[in-house]
């Protein structure tokens, strides 16, 4: 038998495995196991065959499927050659808001940091040292104690003006109103903010300092010591005017006293001149009128002497032809002419003395009226000079009585302005200034057990900022006041602000020389941005509201120049002529210039060639 048939010499061979039977096998066992052997062989290769017969006859329908795919004839062919029809591809018409913007990135960040300082107070005897410090990230709220120095509390006021003096009592000025501000904020009432510190305000501080458990900064010594001071000294200018006055008293009788005597002196001087131009020879009258009255009357005797001669001397020649008369009569009438002569020599002679006589007194009166006249002028010019100097004792007495008196005035002022300055005070070293609260401690420069002057620490506000740049060409185009977006998609960041500061020159606050530095301040947003780098959308321009708007792409010109829109209508596609407005983010508000578009009507934006139907 050959090697095909199907019994074989030798061991009987399993067709499932094809090993050969072990001879220690029993041969029931061996004979029922080669018939169901033989059953399984048979079942195997009838499937084998079906398998073999469908596989046929998909290859036969695979290869007719083939053949009807790839062998076409020329009119199929021209028919898959040829173009489709175009089909326009629509969107809807919009209404929105259009703005176009520019890009930029920036560092989130809070406030600019801000120094904080303190300076020597000249209320203390020498520089505090600091006893405690807050820790960093701390936040500080209006009215909070920043850290204490010897014992003593430094405040956190808001104010835009930093302490640069004590506050005092009797002191006015921005920083004294920031003060009184923050009192009105606590609560308490300390007066006029536009008025000086005064007790009211005193007070005010001082229950303040008790509210948070300090005791207020009291009078010093040497204030103390000066009030003192100011009072012994108030004493001395009070007696100093006192006597003042009474010098002024004095002096005014004195005046008093050299006028009188001046007016004495001057009448005294006018009597005893009127009695000098009296003539010696006792008679009245003035010189010259009694030098012509004796001239007169020596004048008169002479004439009437010469008459009585003359007359004699005619009675003389008549006796003397008169033959009739004795000797004696002859002789009488010469004693007579004799006597005449002679009595007329002394009426000559006794004029001419009376007139020498009224001469030397009228000169004599003169010389007298002079002197009396100079003693009349030297009398008043001595009084005058009297009571000049009695004027100027008395003028001399009154500026010492206002000098007395203004310095007693300004005494008893600078006392009650010392005593007004004994309240509460401030020290410059206990209260810090900053424009806005609350802050946060951003670092802290000084350690304890060090002396409490010059920066001690470092706090930037709560508000949160970015810090950008933009380009040269884009920085003129915005504006302080401008809205601004502010994202980040990878961290999810989103928030929105305004532009707080536009730079005027490149290369500003850290930035490069080709780039303007940007400040945008953050709304308020839980998002913690510090630190971050953001993504900064600007706008530059913008619709008022919401403006019917179409893809730029839709937009296309007509033969006269004109600007329209295809719209798909009831009667298929029809352009309609339109005003484009402003343009951005790939979108352009149009007007319509004939018919209507509304929100929602489709417009063409292009065509596939893809082939299909209208939408």
């Amino acid at each position: 038998m050959n090697g095909t048939s199907d019994h074989q010499v030798g061991p009987p061979i399993d067709d499932r495995n094809r090993l050969p039977v072990r001879a220690d096998e029993r041969p029931t066992d061996l004979i029922l196991s080669t018939a169901r052997e033989q059953a399984a062989y048979a079942a195997g290769r009838r499937v084998r065959l079906l398998y073999t017969t469908l596989l046929i006859v998909a290859a036969a329908a695979g290869g007719a499927w083939f053949a009807g795919t790839y062998i076409q004839s020329p009119a199929e062919m021209a028919a898959r050659v040829a173009p489709p029809p175009p089909s326009p591809i629509l969107v809807p018409v919009e209404e929105k808001v259009l703005s176009a913007d520019i890009l930029t990135r920036g560092t989130a960040r809070f406030g600019l940091p801000q120094p904080v300082s303190l300076a020597p107070s000249p209320l203390k005897p020498g520089p505090s040292v600091i006893t405690s410090l807050p820790l960093r990230n701390t936040q500080l709220h209006e009215g909070d104690v920043v850290l204490t120095a010897s014992g003593r509390p430094v405040f956190i006021l808001e104010g835009n003006v930093p302490a640069y003096r004590d506050l005092v009592p009797e002191l006015a000025g921005e920083d004294i109103r920031q003060l009184k501000h923050a009192l009105i904020r606590f609560g308490f009432k300390p007066g006029d903010v536009d008025k000086p510190y005064d007790e009211q305000t005193s007070n005010a501080v001082a229950d303040w300092y008790k509210s948070k458990g300090w005791e207020p900064f009291a009078p010093t010594r040497e204030q103390m010591a000066v009030m003192r001071a100011l009072e012994r000294d108030l004493t001395d200018t009070v007696k100093a005017k006192a006597a003042a006055a009474a010098g002024v008293d004095t002096a005014r009788v004195a005046v008093d006293a050299a006028r009188a005597a001046a007016t004495h002196n001057i009448r005294a001087a006018a009597v005893d001149n009127a009695a000098r131009q009296q003539p010696s020879t006792g008679q009245s009258g003035t010189g010259p009128s009694l030098l012509e009255s004796e001239r007169a009357k020596a004048k008169l005797a002479t004439t009437a002497a010469e008459a009585e001669l003359a007359n004699q001397i005619a009675a003389e020649s008549i006796i003397a032809l008169d033959p009739r008369q004795t000797e004696t009569a002859r002789q009488a009438a010469n004693a007579r002419l004799e006597v005449a002569r002679a009595a007329l020599e002394k009426v000559r002679l006794e004029g001419e003395i009376a007139v020498r006589a009224a001469e030397r007194d009228a000169s004599l009166i003169a010389v007298r009226t002079e002197l009396g006249r100079a003693a009349e002028r030297s009398a008043r010019m001595e009084g005058e000079r009297n009571i000049r100097t009695a004027i100027d004792a008395q003028n001399l007495a009154a500026l010492e009585l206002k000098i007395a008196t203004e310095r007693a005035n300004q005494v008893a002022a600078d006392l009650a302005y010392a005593k007004r300055k004994l309240g509460v005070q401030v020290p410059i070293d206990e209260v810090v200034f900053v424009p806005t609260l609350p802050v946060r401690i951003e670092d802290v420069v000084a350690t304890v057990g060090h002396p409490a002057s010059g920066t001690v620490l470092t706090v930037t506000d709560n508000q949160l900022s970015v810090d950008g740049a933009l380009p040269l060409e884009s920085a003129p185009l915005v504006k302080v006041g401008v809205p601004v977006a502010i994202d980040e998609q990878a961290l999810g960041i989103k928030a929105s602000g305004v532009v707080e500061t536009v730079a005027t020159t490149p290369g500003t606050h850290g930035v490069d020389g080709f780039h303007i530095y940007l400040g945008v301040r953050v709304n308020s947003t839980p998002v913690p941005l510090a630190g971050f780098s953001v993504r900064l959308t600007i706008p530059i321009q913008s619709t008022s509201g919401p403006v019917t708007a179409v893809p730029v792409s839709a937009l296309s010109l007509a033969p006269d120049g004109s600007s329209r829109i295809q719209l798909k209508t009831d009667k298929g596609l029809e352009y309609l002529t339109v005003k484009p407005g402003l343009t951005a983010n790939g979108f352009v508000q149009v007007s319509p210039v004939t018919g209507t578009v509304s929100r929602g009507d489709q417009v063409v934006v292009g065509y596939n060639n893809t082939g299909g139907n209208l939408q």
